[in-house]
């Protein structure tokens, strides 16, 4: 399958529904990289690949729709991290894959979920992460809607940790060590200044 045809059993959602504690609180993906909110950098690298797209938020909603895709926030009241996210949008849609990337990485590959998509194929496992080659990427993932009941159960309990409930899973690791700053994420205001003067 070509890169430019995109996987139709595939939904992906952009998390961007969280408190941006780490950048004084301002709303990471509408953050601007080159002119224009990181999330939109990660809409134009994601949406080619999949059948549909959402966007996970729970603040500024009005600004996120108006990047013309759907936008979904949590279930809970308040910010229960990225399960809340993956729960809303596996509710929202109905494709038997999920991928779901952080708003705050601009630069993912072409290729992204054709590897996961290939190594959850060839796995026993639900679902598929990606790896730099030093350290795991948890919110890069494509998973099996098969996941989603257990996915409540653990919000209804307080069990938020998305890395524990991963491990407890069980997961195919993809490598993309060739590629690795393909998963940078921007964690900071200074990170997002450096990025924007190097382009």
């Amino acid at each position: 399958m070509s890169q430019s045809q995109p996987y139709k059993d595939v939904a992906a959602v952009i998390l961007a529904g969280g408190r941006g504690r780490r950048v004084g609180g301002e709303d990471k993906g509408l953050l601007e990289l080159d002119g224009k909110p990181l999330i939109a950098h990660v809409i134009d690298v994601i949406a080619p690949q999949v059948d549909s797209l959402v966007i996970s938020a729970n603040r500024n909603l009005e600004q996120y729709k108006a990047l013309a895709y759907p936008v979904i926030s949590d279930r809970q009241e308040g910010f229960y991290g990225p399960l809340a996210g993956i729960d809303a949008a596996l509710a929202a849609t109905d494709k038997p894959f999920l991928l779901c990337v952080p708003c705050d990485t601009p630069f993912l590959p072409a290729n992204l979920l054709s590897r996961l998509y290939a190594a959850l194929q060839d796995s026993n496992y639900p679902m598929a992460i990606a790896v730099d080659g030093e350290r795991q990427h948890p919110v890069i993932n494509l998973m099996q809607r098969s996941v989603h009941a257990d996915i409540r159960n653990r919000l209804q309990q307080g069990n938020l940790k998305l890395m524990r409930w991963i491990e407890e899973t069980g997961y195919a690791s993809v490598d993309f060590s060739d590629q690795p700053q393909a998963l940078s994420n921007l964690n900071s205001l200074d990170d997002i200044a450096l990025v924007g003067k190097r382009s």
